[in-house]
């Protein structure tokens, strides 16, 4: 009856053991609080007027049906968001096995002996061939938690799980955004074919007509040869944006993970259904919620609960093997009454000189300062990003009515030089140029309405849009129920008395 009680002790002691991980306390984000001001940039809205884009689902701010169809296909089909979600199954139980290392381990075990002993070593008349039955049940080994070692690890483990959920979701935003722009290059590179082929029809009737003069002797044979050059131009970019056409076609396929079908994809960019409207509000603390910098911060943690695995290295290893069964020399008086046997064996191991651990400790302190890096810059990279679309979003309403206007002026001037020269008043040069720069600008305003419908998916993409289906609610709720509870169990029972000795900076309780 008093293994039972040691027993519990043990666990006990295992439990209450304190962390020697310091206390994390987010750093704070080295970017301005506010977003940049400008001309270059819109007025900021007040926050209770702008959406969480970070709970803005992606079936929410995409309202082509199309669109929604092929970025439903890809979630399922995508092959890189497929590796992530596996890298998340590897991490869960990859934690799984670092916290086993918390509870001890209980074997059964049968074994079975036979031994002939040499006769130097019997007592006269004794047999020389012995054998053994033994059944035992215990434990072997089991490393108590005192110091907290095993629990920093099982931290870092759970961080780095943690951790490797959000990097799902940023692999989610990423596809999400970057199947959103290909679908959008396709609609202006088939706009652009449709530019293209009209313009082509256009010139070839202008050929026609000066090859009918030059028959006629009307016209020279360099007004001959600058519209032929206009077909030729007109007729290779026909084929250019074919060919572009194509090419985004086998980018949304890979990306889709299988083809898409053809009346899925859009015509031109004016067919496509608007995109929500979303501004980040005042604060920069949006970013914050972004996956990737939450993916940041709980490698960041993991480091500070490595070193407490490496602190906890300094102080001495406490081991328990106990077990208890029975044995005889014979099968059938294995289980007869005295035949019980027991043996208790706790061990203490204190490292006395191990140049080993005092690298492993600075090892994690560097590993620390890392983390803390790359958090940080992972913030001003978001900053930047959200910057740069601000700053687009600020001015291509404006560059778009220019460039309309100056289509409409290259329009005029090209119809009135293909008057001029009707009439005789002009040189087919003037044509020429008109036309060229006509068709520059139309293809200058495609690009522009692609850049402005572009920049609002990378701005949804940029505030941490696009990382949440139908099932995350529920996701969500059970991994804040986890990391606010399950997590807290494990780590509430933390020593109030630090230890100290060596150098060791002294442990304090971990968060």
């Amino acid at each position: 009856m008093k293994r039972i009680p040691v027993f519990i002790l043990g666990i006990v002691i295992a439990l209450s053991g304190c962390t020697m991980a310091p206390k994390y306390n987010r750093p704070v984000a080295p970017i301005p609080g506010n977003w940049p001001s400008g001309d270059a940039y819109l007025k900021p809205q007040p926050a209770e007027s702008v959406p969480d884009v970070t709970q803005l689902r992606w079936r929410e701010f995409f309202t082509d049906p199309k669109l929604r169809r092929i970025i439903e296909t890809a979630l399922q089909n995508n092959r890189n968001l497929r590796l992530a979600a596996l890298n998340v199954e590897e991490a869960r139980a990859l934690y799984g096995v670092q916290r086993a290392n918390l509870f001890p381990v209980v074997d059964a075990e049968g074994v079975y002996t036979k031994q002939r002993t040499s006769s130097d070593f019997l007592i006269a008349g004794a047999s020389n061939i012995t054998e053994q039955y033994s059944v035992d049940l215990g434990i072997t080994a089991w490393e108590i938690d005192f110091f907290g070692r095993i629990r920093s690890l099982t931290k870092q483990a759970l961080e780095e799980y943690l951790g490797t959920q959000e990097a799902r979701r940023s692999t989610q935003i990423a596809l999400v955004s970057e199947v959103a722009r290909v679908y959008l290059t396709i609609a202006a590179d088939r706009e652009n074919v449709t530019l293209a082929q009209s313009t082509l029809k256009a010139q070839e009737g202008v050929y026609n007509l000066i090859l009918r003069k030059h028959k006629l002797k009307l016209v020279s044979d360099i007004d001959l040869y600058r519209a032929q050059t206009q077909v030729d131009t007109a007729r290779r970019n026909v084929a250019l944006y074919t060919q572009q056409v194509a090419q985004d076609q086998n980018a949304l396929n890979l990306l889709a993970g299988s083809a898409v079908p053809e009346d899925l994809l859009p015509l031109d960019l004016t067919g496509v259904g608007p995109l929500k409207d979303i501004f980040p509000g005042l604060s920069s603390e949006v970013l914050l919620r972004r996956p990737d910098i939450i993916d940041a911060e709980h490698r960041l943690k993991g480091a500070y609960a490595n070193i407490g695995a490496a602190r906890a290295a300094f102080f001495p290893s406490i081991s328990l093997t106990t077990a208890i069964g029975s044995a005889s020399s014979a099968l059938s008086g294995l289980f007869s009454s005295g035949k019980g046997t027991w043996i208790y064996s706790p061990q203490v191991v204190m490292p006395i000189f191990d140049m080993q651990t005092w690298a492993a400790y600075r090892v994690s302190e560097a590993d620390r300062k890392i983390a803390l890096t790359k958090y940080e810059k992972t913030i001003q990279t978001a900053f930047r990003e959200v910057a740069d679309v601000l700053a687009v979003q600020g001015t291509v309403d404006q560059q778009i009515a220019a460039q309309q206007s100056l289509v409409d002026s290259e329009q005029k001037v090209y119809h009135l030089s293909s008057k001029r020269y009707s009439n005789g008043i002009d040189s087919y040069l003037s044509v020429l140029d008109a036309q060229r720069s006509l068709y520059r600008a139309q293809q200058e305003l495609i690009y522009l309405q692609l850049s402005k419908l572009v920049n609002e998916v990378k701005a949804y993409a940029a505030l941490g849009g696009g990382g949440l289906d139908e099932a995350d609610g529920r996701r969500q709720f059970s991994r804040d129920f986890f990391e606010e509870n399950i997590l807290s169990v494990l780590n509430s029972a933390v020593g109030k008395k630090p230890l100290a000795a060596l150098d060791i900076p002294p442990p304090v309780k971990g968060d």
